[in-house]
């Protein structure tokens, strides 16, 4: 890793990209600290006091959302748009056609662009009567009231906009994918304030003697969970594919070997987040209706049943993400059209047969390494669910989404600093 960066650090057109997207973070964490105007942010602590969605979104935006800053949004409402119009691909042929164009990328991320600026704009618009509601505005009345609404809902909606912008600018001129780097620092960035929490939960006299075991426990497990992370990441069937030989003109081409990759975990961290969002529904409405225990005991209990302390939440939040990982992969991977792509290319799997066969040997392999990276998803977004649980006052229960999306990231910056450093030494031989 070091040895890595060294390397990297040396060719001063990978140091000018390394310290353009430094630069850029930098500038994203500060309108992560800057705070909306007319806003009372004290009173915003009640809504994240319990495992709603808001836990997840302030999580996301490291947490901006709580303090109503003016990227408070972060980058959810982009993210949220890219994933609708990757589902509506399937139902939309004029989607689909269109990632397959060659300017059909470009785009379908301008698409992406208006979608995630009219769902930030339902968002800020939400936001704003979640705050009205709970009493956190300065002013809610006369023309200073709609004066100040309007300020509001545009700044946290131009703010997701200059959030989504600045990604791009790390992806034009800097190193990896500006999107996942800005939700790397905002997740790095809450884990501070859990190890403060963690500090001065054992240094009180109330300390419990099995929080040392704990704490114990859980450098142990974060430390095997990043090694098992990175493995899984990276892990791949590879299927292979033999190409007969064919005359064009007066050559021979074809006759290679190769191969499919199959990865073990396709779908990513995709659903852990649609798990965490759909489970986590009931909660946050509940908080938001601020429903009396005495006078309506049944919705009381029902609304506080999902939250992360209830078997029946682990319970839900682990079948929801096996379900959506063999949804998303169906998804994204279509056995029959790769089935096409290979007859037409004179390829074939060895020993199975073209057409209806090779989709069933291919339906059937993609469904065993589905079902493998489904418990892989659950067992690391699962154990944080259990720790949390034993520790009191330690909020840990989003810790699998978090390690599964820095490792990502990291593996991903780290793959694109060896392709840089490879393409720079062989520069003279590819000239």
């Amino acid at each position: 890793m070091f040895k890595t960066f060294q390397n990297a650090w040396r060719i001063p057109e990978l140091r000018k990209r390394l310290l353009y997207t430094l630069l850029i973070l930098v500038v994203y964490r500060l309108g992560c600290a800057l705070p909306v105007p007319f806003i009372n942010a004290t009173a915003l602590n009640v809504m994240f006091g319990d495992g709603g969605m808001l836990n997840y979104l302030n999580m996301m935006s490291g947490g901006a959302l709580s303090k109503c800053t003016l990227f408070a949004l972060g980058v959810t409402p982009y993210i949220n748009a890219t994933i609708i119009l990757q589902l509506l691909c399937v139902a939309i042929p004029a989607l689909e056609n269109m990632l397959q164009q060659e300017d059909g990328q470009q785009k379908f991320q301008q698409i992406s662009r208006y979608v995630g600026a009219g769902i930030a704009a339902v968002m800020s618009l939400g936001y704003y009567f979640v705050i009205r509601n709970i009493g956190g505005l300065k002013y809610t009345a006369g023309v200073a009231g709609v004066f100040s609404a309007v300020v509001i809902i545009l700044a946290f909606t131009a703010g997701h906009q200059l959030v989504v912008w600045l990604g791009e600018q790390i992806d034009d001129k800097g190193i990896g994918s500006g999107i996942s780097l800005m939700i790397f620092v905002s997740i790095l960035s809450g884990w501070s304030g859990l190890i403060s929490t963690v500090q001065s939960m054992l240094t009180t006299a109330q300390a419990k003697p099995q929080y040392y075991i704990y704490m114990v426990l859980l450098v142990l497990l974060a430390l095997a969970s990043v090694v098992f992370v990175v493995v899984l990441t990276n892990a791949e069937r590879r299927i292979p594919v033999q190409y007969s030989r064919r005359v064009v003109g007066r050559k021979m081409m074809g006759g290679q070997r190769s191969f499919i990759p199959l990865k073990l975990n396709m779908s990513g961290v995709m659903p852990i987040i649609f798990a965490s969002a759909l489970v986590s529904i009931p909660s946050t409405i509940g908080g938001f209706l601020n429903v009396d225990q005495a006078a309506h005991p049944f919705w009381y209990s029902f609304f506080r049943t999902f939250n992360y302390t209830s078997p029946l939440y682990v319970v839900l939040y682990l079948l929801l993400i096996v379900g959506f990982n063999y949804f998303y992969v169906a998804v994204q991977f279509n056995p029959v059209q790769l089935s096409e792509q290979l007859r037409r290319n004179d390829g074939a799997i060895p020993g199975i047969r073209p057409g209806k066969a090779t989709v069933e040997y291919l339906t059937r392999t993609l469904t065993r390494i589905t079902m493998i990276g489904a418990v892989f998803l659950a067992v690391v977004a699962g154990m944080p669910l259990v720790l949390g649980n034993l520790l009191d006052g330690v909020n840990i229960q989003l810790g699998g989404t978090s390690l599964l999306i820095i490792v990502g990231v990291a593996v991903e910056v780290f793959r694109n600093l060896d392709a840089f450093n490879t393409s720079m030494g062989h520069k003279g031989f590819l000239d």
